[in-house]
């Protein structure tokens, strides 16, 4: 594959005044100034100041870096703790691995070594360690913007973000912020226009399930009459190639598990009684998707919801057809069914930030986080229709959930992803072409490639050769692994590169797996 020329991330410089306005922060610096004795206009002045969010010196210092990826670049940590975590866990962690310094797109584990975040540090990091627009969070905290706050007091940059969050997923114009608030008094769209700040991806699925189900059970005396009342729920998700639940993933709570095919007694304790079920539609099968809507969506029952991802990153990075989420988004259209679009995993890496909208189509609820905030603060939100606005205020709610620091990292991930989408989405074509020329040239080996872009699947015909191609790739710095614990699923080597890989790193990338794969070979 030719080497494709450098990649030119498009400059962003703002200031906090920038993201946040200046009325406010104006304010912000005379109530420190106030409470603290320092000179406001000196921390207006501060709050002015633009940062530069990706320099070309540390785009150049991460092209220097590349070549030394896997070698031991640092002194080793000894002596370490050995930690008290679970058995699951323990029996799981790579301690070497374990990060002493994260610099962009690269971390020195315990071990001194130099790796590459080929999984974005598991979807955390989608722009890497250390990124300079994050310094605005530290700038905020400077000044005295509190990150702790609450329901009763959410504070300006949540609120802005949450307008922020609406906008893009109706595909507003930047700047349009009119057309954003009438959008978020409507109640006539179909689209999200009510946003639940949480601190988890798992809350923010079962916040959307808990709405889903106020409309067969009350969540509290009070609470409006249940137009489903009566009838039993009946929640749709994506199922495993042998017709099973373990394909999809919303999350560790209890009932979310359940939709996932764990605790299998309890599950079918809800079914017998007629208080909840869950079927499954195996990946892009719409004959199926039409059976199960025939069957469940007539007395007694009635589908109460349709779950699902795009990319499933936790069923090998298994990417479902456009014709198979458009039909399915019809006959919810069609039958009352709300649509739970979870993009925790997705979302960012696409250059719409959802990838819903390359799909065109109008999710009731869109499950978000790890990516936005970009693992500066664990923060997520379920952004959700306003005919579904109906728990009371401790329904589905998080103390600090409400953070400002958190929603202010938010805003920044936001505006440099949406500014180099074009760049971003070209490397992440690059990327997936030149993977699907991998697999055509070794396709004694690989079964396919899947997934999108940046968030891929290598799927192998056989085990052993996927293992040994990780393997191989560890032993070189890359951070990547085999997904071979789902039924049905094909060993698959995951990948989630960075927003901040260049073509150049792709195609060095490219390179390493093709030695790997000539090994599997041999």
């Amino acid at each position: 594959m030719p080497l494709r020329s450098k990649t030119e991330f498009v400059p962003v410089e703002l200031s906090l005044v920038d993201l946040l306005g200046r009325g406010y922060v104006d304010a912000v610096c005379a109530a420190r100034a106030r409470l603290t004795g320092e000179n406001a206009q000196r921390l207006s002045e501060q709050a002015a100041c633009p940062v530069d969010f990706y320099p070309r010196s540390m785009q150049r210092a991460m092209q220097a870096l590349l070549p030394n990826v896997g070698s031991s670049w640092s002194k080793s940590a000894r002596n370490t703790a050995l930690g008290a975590g679970s058995a699951g866990f323990e029996a799981n962690s790579k301690r070497s691995a374990a990060p002493l310094s994260g610099y962009g797109v690269y971390r020195i584990g315990e071990d001194g070594r130099l790796y590459f975040l080929a999984k974005s540090e598991h979807y955390h990091a989608p722009l890497g360690h250390g990124f300079p627009g994050y310094q605005l969070v530290d700038q905020a905290r400077s000044l005295g913007i509190p990150n702790a706050t609450h329901n009763n007091t959410r504070g300006h940059v949540t609120r802005t973000l949450e307008e922020e969050l609406i906008r893009v997923a109706a595909g507003i114009e930047p700047g349009s912020r009119s057309a954003v608030r009438q959008h978020i008094a409507s109640n006539r769209t179909t689209r999200p226009n009510r946003v639940l700040n949480l601190e988890t991806g798992s809350l923010a699925a079962e916040a959307a399930l808990k709405m889903i189900l106020s409309r067969f059970y009350k969540a509290q005396a009070d609470s409006p009459e249940p137009i489903y009342e009566g009838r039993v729920p009946v929640i749709v998700v994506i199922g495993d190639e042998e017709g099973g639940l373990q394909a999809n993933y919303h999350g560790t709570t209890i009932l979310t598990q359940c939709m996932r095919g764990m605790w299998g007694g309890l599950l079918d304790a809800l079914e017998s009684q007629g208080a909840l079920l869950v079927r499954s539609v195996r990946p892009n099968d719409i004959d199926e998707l039409e059976a199960v809507f025939k069957v469940y969506d007539k007395k007694p029952y009635k589908i109460a919801g349709f779950f699902h991802e795009l990319v499933l990153m936790n069923y090998g990075g298994k990417r479902l057809t456009h014709q198979f989420v458009r039909r399915a988004y019809s006959l919810c259209t069609k039958q009352d069914v709300p649509t739970v679009v979870d993009e925790i995993q997705s979302c960012v890496w696409s250059p719409r930030l959802f990838l819903f909208r390359e799909y065109g189509v109008k999710p009731t609820f869109v499950a978000v986080g790890k990516g936005f905030p970009g693992g500066e603060y664990p923060a997520s939100r379920i952004l959700f229709n306003s005919s579904f606005d109906c728990l009371p205020q401790f329904g589905a709610l998080v103390t600090n959930g409400q953070e400002e620091l958190a929603s202010l990292s938010y805003l920044v991930t936001m505006r440099w992803a949406e500014a180099n989408a074009g760049v971003t989405s070209d490397v992440g074509e690059y990327y997936e072409h030149g993977l699907k020329d991998l697999a055509s040239r070794f396709n004694t080996v690989i079964a396919s490639i899947e997934g999108r872009r940046h968030l891929a699947g290598v799927y192998f015909h056989d085990l052993d050769p996927a293992r040994t191609f990780a393997e191989c790739l560890n032993k070189s710095g890359l951070d990547i692994s085999v997904q071979t614990y789902k039924a049905g699923c094909p060993p698959s080597a995951l990948t989630k590169l960075p927003l901040t890989t260049t073509h150049e790193m792709v195609d060095w990338i490219l390179q390493r797996m093709e030695n790997a794969l000539q090994s599997v070979a041999r």
